[in-house]
Order: structure tokens, then sequence, then C-alpha cells
């Protein structure tokens, strides 16, 4: 059966992951040799990219902002879902939305769940203490890969 969706919602949308094999020194002293962002974008970035929009998450949250994914619970929109879309504050018409989980989380980026490349395991309680400004140099890497040399907005 085909998804039905509000007139104002971003609709159905899929997580994408963006590979660092650089490596990200962190405050702490130490630096991950390689790390995955996974991230959504909603709306269309126009010819220069000077409408992007980074929306970031509390602590506990992930980069699933708006709209709706496959495999969940068909009726749970994303946690910010009345505010991006179409005619909405942060309307795709005219902004290029991009949300992204950040390092240290176990929704999808590098975190402690994730394969320490040195060891093969989990990372587990060994994962590097990561701080806020970690969090804004990996999100300027994902901005020079989607080629966003500055964003608009960052809420």
């Amino acid at each position: 059966m085909p998804h039905t969706f509000p007139p104002d919602s971003v609709g159905l949308v899929t997580p994408q992951t963006a590979h660092f094999a650089e490596p990200l020194a962190l405050d702490c002293g130490r630096s991950l040799a390689e790390y995955e962002m996974v991230y959504e974008t909603y709306g269309t970035p126009n010819a220069d990219r000077s409408n992007a929009v980074l929306v970031c998450h509390a602590l506990s949250g992930d980069h699933h902002v708006a709209g709706y994914h496959e495999d969940a619970d068909p009726g749970k929109p994303g946690w910010w879902d009345n505010c991006i879309g179409p005619g909405k504050p942060l309307d795709t018409g005219e902004f290029f939305v991009v949300c992204c989980n950040n390092l240290g989380g176990c929704k999808g980026s590098t975190g402690p769940t994730a394969i320490n490349p040195d060891t093969r395991k989990p990372y587990g309680p060994d994962f590097p203490i990561v701080t806020v400004k970690d969090w804004v140099r990996s999100q300027a890497r994902l901005a020079d890969r989607l080629d966003i040399q500055q964003w608009a907005v960052i809420i």
C-alpha cells in the first residue's frame, strides 16, 4: 500500500552516511582515525548552496528531524516535523535543511557502539570524550562534503 503523508510533510526520508577517512583531532587529546556521520536532508540546495540550514539536536536526539522512515512506526514523524516542510517555518521550498547525528551518539554516527578500527571490536567505554567543539569540527567537514561554504542558519 502506498504511503500517504500530510500535504505539508517532507514525506519519506532516507538517512545518508558520510564516511571520513581523514583523522579528526579531538579536544581530549585523542583523535578518530576515521569516522562516519549519519544525516538527513530536506528540500533542495540552491545553485550556490546559500540556503543551507543546519539543525542541531539535543544530547539524546538524533538526525531524524522531519518526515517518515520506511521501516519506522508509520505514524511517527521526525522530532521537529511541525517546523520543517512545505509552508512551515523552515520551508523546504526555500531552505535546504540538514541534520546530522552527533559524533559519540548511538544513532548511526561513530560512537561507543561503532567498531574501533584498531581493535575490530566496539569502542564501548574506550570511545574518546567528545566536546561540542568536536561536533562543530565534524559538522564543518560535513558541510565541506556537501559543498556548503557557509550555513545560512544554524539552529
